[in-house]
This record gives C-alpha cells, sequence and structure tokens, in this order.
C-alpha cells in the first residue's frame, strides 16, 4: 500500500460509476456501496486542494439497453438516463468543473470502460494527464475494464482501495479484480494517502 502520495501536474482523480442504482436501495446494489461515498470525498477534497481535473463516469441507458434482463442480459433495468437511480450518489462532493462522463448510451451496446464509445481518452490528453487515480463502483466490473484500458492506453493508475467496492457475484471476485490491475502495474493506495500536493510532476 502506497503512502503519502502527493498529487500534482499530470494527475487526475477518476469517479467511476458512483451512482444511486449501485448503491443499497439502488436496483442493482453493490454490497457497502454506501461505504466508498466518505472515502471518495476525501480524495475529492484532496485533488480540489491541488487543482487538480476530476472525471465522473456514469452508465446512462436507455430504456432497452442490451444490458437489461428484458433484451436477454444479465441485469435489471438501472441507471436509466435522466432516471433517479441514474444520479449520482447524494452527500458525494464533486466539483463544479467536474467532467461527467456517460457511457453505455446506445440500445445496442454495453460498456463497462469509461473509455468505450466515449471521449474520456480525448478530454485526459487534452489536459496533458498521466496518472489517474481510480475509485467506484464496481470493482470487479466497470473499475475493472476501465483500469484495463487505461493502461492499454499508457496511463499510470493508482487504485482507491479504500473508494471501490465489488459485487462478488462469484467468492473473492473483487479481490482476483484487483490482483488482476495489479498485475498490470496499477498501484494501490488509500484516500488517507492523499496527504500532499507538488507543483510538477
Amino acid at each position: 500500500m502506497a503512502s503519502g502520495l502527493s498529487i500534482g501536474e499530470g494527475d487526475a482523480l477518476l469517479v467511476v460509476d458512483l451512482q444511486k442504482d449501485f448503491l443499497p436501495g439502488g436496483r442493482l446494489p453493490v454490497p457497502e456501496g454506501d461505504a466508498v461515498v466518505p472515502a471518495m470525498n476525501r480524495c475529492l477534497r484532496a485533488f480540489r486542494a491541488a487543482g487538480r481535473p476530476v472525471f465522473a463516469t456514469r452508465d446512462w441507458h436507455p430504456p432497452e439497453h442490451v444490458s437489461f434482463q428484458a433484451q436477454g442480459g444479465p441485469w435489471p433495468p438501472h441507471c436509466v438516463a435522466g432516471d433517479p437511480g441514474a444520479d449520482f450518489a447524494d452527500g458525494l462532493e464533486l466539483p463544479a468543473d467536474v467532467i461527467v462522463v456517460s457511457k453505455a448510451t446506445r440500445p445496442d451496446t454495453e460498456a463497462y470502460s469509461g473509455f468505450q464509445g466515449t471521449d474520456l481518452d480525448d478530454y485526459l490528453r487534452a489536459l496533458e494527464v498521466r496518472r489517474l487515480f481510480v475509485g467506484g463502483l464496481a470493482t470487479d466490473y466497470c473499475v475493472l475494464e476501465t483500469v484495463k484500458d487505461a493502461r492499454k492506453l499508457g496511463y499510470e493508475v493508482v487504485l482507491l482501495q479504500d473508494a471501490m467496492r465489488a459485487v462478488d457475484a462469484e467468492p473473492g471476485a473483487g479481490e482476483r479484480a484487483l490482483e488482476e490491475m495489479r498485475g498490470l502495474g496499477a498501484a494501490v493506495a488509500a484516500s488517507t494517502d492523499l496527504g500532499g500536493t507538488e507543483a510538477a510532476g
């Protein structure tokens, strides 16, 4: 576990799918998903203090999305564009200038990764981001796939372990996802490690 990580030039925070439908009481709840919010807020405050950009991905599904059970997919309807369940979690301290990236917006295409079918890579390169601090939901689905694509695209990745939770549909899936991301070169940290800032990376 990393400690005393400084946030500086070239860094960005990526909040993955921290939406109401993935929290307890939502349509597709991740166990303990609400515990991610206070940890992510610590990260958000650290990035605001450092003046570095914040990105937030969200599922933004059409009502007839291919991933829904009515269309033969594995999931109940969730995060339908414009529905309250697609809103970001209550209490999540996203800054006013957060860059929101909507994914899985086409009815015929699933997209677990925040990079799939979006402009996320273009945004990051325009801001000269080189290292992504990543947390959100769920470790073994959208976080994993987003991190895999980030590494393929050449970004350094820091996993904010206390700011993510897994579905664990199969026991241990979350831990296996963490190991896979570590194997791809991702570092692991906690929200409490983000104490410092630096002028340049």
